[in-house]
């Protein structure tokens, strides 16, 4: 392997120090969780011990696997922040698993009694569910595979069909820890993994039910989406090669309800997460305030031709604007205990603009149908009931349908990456105005609850309107005017 400079450089490797066993595994190893809990997992073990080992499963295609592999499933992680960059070499993981390759392998690790607790990061899309119920989708074909046959194809399955094993065995289930952002993950996963399992053998159900632990969470942590470029700056600053390395601000807040089976989990307490007896105001402040504003600055900032979130909000208009949706959302948040709204919002405006972070909006704007109702819809419903206005948050929602349009603003094809991108296309196609746009997009009941809908529209018809006839920057003005 040679430098930009023409210099050998040797790969990364794995630490030779003693190797803990394995107690957690992670469907769905994506940059985020390598992170953010991977970290937490192993600053907890450095500290306090224990056999918190993770191995890693990958859902759909192996490129982190083969990527990690030659390395021993040794990465960096750089933390970007205003000062400059610092890595470090994170060593927690023991292997990657590709489940599509081998799922009997997959189950045969979350099925061993060593592992006390399986986590997940799939996204929204990968519970499987109807975002405006929380239901599990019997329609999905992943779900509808996973109910006739032992090999699952989805996350719910793998659970299901794993803890189905345990029992078997009369082993203890393995807690359930979503670190998603959704609204109440715990009971959500909780939920699905009971009707699957209620679907192919009430007694397993009963026997999760009983047995099993699904601890709520909240997550916070920046991280964008690696690029060969950045491969090539950890490179220069490590004088290592990592082909898979993860790249992350400062800041990070993890909050857990501390609920697990047996009482078994790492140490993490003694690293800076916050164990508490209810995680629910800490989710609902991060999801509508961070989340929320994150995919209203996305949507709004890639029609006005901005790449990343920095550049979105380097633009004063749009600088205004999330001072303006945080001033509509701040009301429909409860503070956590020693929590100050407007001081976390002042936070977050510090972290978006963080010039060595390039979150780009395309990647924050992904799975929009299956986002928009934890992270913009539960605040308008709030709002609405209070008959008070939210402009913003309106503006928000119409440019969501812009964007699902797939054209933006100059004309350009937009690469709509969303489980729903061939129907909300059409939808939008066979609208001749924004009105019917919005008409024809408010009537998809799995991501607006028709009851909401009938409220959203003359509301969102209006800044559709706006937004369509004056472009995202100028509506944006106007909205904080």
């Amino acid at each position: 392997m040679l430098t930009e400079a023409g210099l050998p450089v040797d790969r990364l490797t794995q630490s030779t120090a003693p190797r803990p066993g394995v107690g957690i595994v992670h469907l769905g190893l994506g940059a985020f969780y390598r992170a953010f809990g991977a970290i937490y997992v192993a600053e907890a073990m450095a500290v306090s011990g224990g056999d918190w080992g993770i191995v890693g499963v990958s859902l759909k295609n192996p490129a982190t696997r083969d990527a990690l592999a030659p390395q021993g499933w040794a990465y960096t992680a750089v933390t970007l922040a205003d000062s400059g960059e610092s890595a470090q070499i994170i060593n927690v993981l023991e292997t990657v698993l590709v489940a599509p390759e081998n799922p009997i392998a997959v189950l045969n690790v979350m099925a061993d009694p060593g592992v006390r607790v399986v986590s997940l990061t799939v996204t929204e899309k990968g519970y499987c569910h109807n975002p405006a119920t929380g239901a599990l989708n019997l329609d999905h074909p992943d779900i509808a595979h996973d109910l006739l046959h032992e090999l699952p194809l989805s996350a719910p399955g793998f659970l299901v069909r794993a803890l189905a094993r345990r029992r078997a065995a009369g082993v203890p289930p393995f807690t359930v820890l979503s670190c998603d952002n959704l609204p109440e993950n715990g009971p959500l996963v909780r939920h699905i993994v009971l009707e699957l399992a209620r679907l192919i053998d009430p007694s397993l159900a009963q026997w999760i039910a009983t047995n099993g632990q699904f601890p709520a969470t909240m997550v916070d942590r920046i991280t964008p989406a690696t690029t060969p470029d950045d491969i090539a700056r950890v490179t220069a600053i490590t004088g290592h090669y990592d082909a898979a390395p993860v790249l992350h601000e400062p800041f990070r807040q993890w909050a857990v309800e501390d609920k697990f089976v047996d009482g078994m989990r790492p140490d993490f307490a003694a690293v800076g997460v916050e164990m508490v007896d209810d995680v629910t105001q800490f989710e609902h402040m991060k999801l509508r305030m961070l989340n929320g504003s994150h995919s209203a600055l996305a949507y709004l900032g890639y029609l006005a031709g901005h790449e990343t979130i920095y550049d979105t909000m380097a633009d004063p208009a749009f600088a205004a604007y999330a001072r303006q949706l945080w001033a509509e959302i701040m009301p429909a948040v409860r503070a956590p205990n020693g929590f100050n709204l407007q001081d976390y919002a002042d936070a977050l405006a510090a972290r978006y603009a963080n010039p060595m972070i390039r979150h780009r909006t395309w990647q924050i704007a992904m799975d929009g149908s299956q986002k928009l109702p934890q992270r913009l819809l539960g605040t308008l419903e709030a709002k609405l009931a209070t008959q008070n206005p939210a402009p913003a948050l309106c503006l928000a929602v119409a440019a969501w349908m812009y964007y699902v349009g797939g054209v933006d603003e100059a004309g350009q094809p937009i690469e709509v990456q969303d489980p729903l991108a061939p129907k909300l296309r059409a939808i939008s196609d066979a609208a001749g105005t924004p009105a019917d746009k919005v008409a024809g997009l408010l009537a998809l009941s799995e991501i607006f609850p028709p009851e909401l809908a009938g409220k959203l529209k003359a509301p969102v018809t209006e800044a559709a309107r706006l937004l369509w006839t004056r472009g995202a920057r100028q509506a944006t003005l106007q909205v904080v005017s």
